[in-house]
């Protein structure tokens, strides 16, 4: 095999790569609370939930811990 050959199959299959990863990444992309269903159980006693990416943050708290969004109440 020359080095023009090997070249050519590297790029190749570092192409494939990218686009796999694209695909997994476009089909994963949305959270578990907007799919409507949950992975696991969570308790969140005495905890708000972010209306926005479902993390439970404390009472007192008026914007999310993970994502800084608006908390009701």
């Amino acid at each position: 095999m020359d080095t023009t050959t090997l070249i050519a199959a590297m790029v190749g299959a570092a192409i494939l790569g990218l686009l796999a990863t694209i695909v997994i990444v476009r089909r994963s992309g949305s959270t578990p609370s907007a799919r409507g269903d949950e992975t696991f159980a969570v308790s969140t006693e005495g905890m708000t939930r972010c209306p926005s990416c479902a993390t439970g943050n404390l009472v007192t708290d008026a914007t999310c811990s993970s994502c800084g969004g608006r908390l009701p109440g």
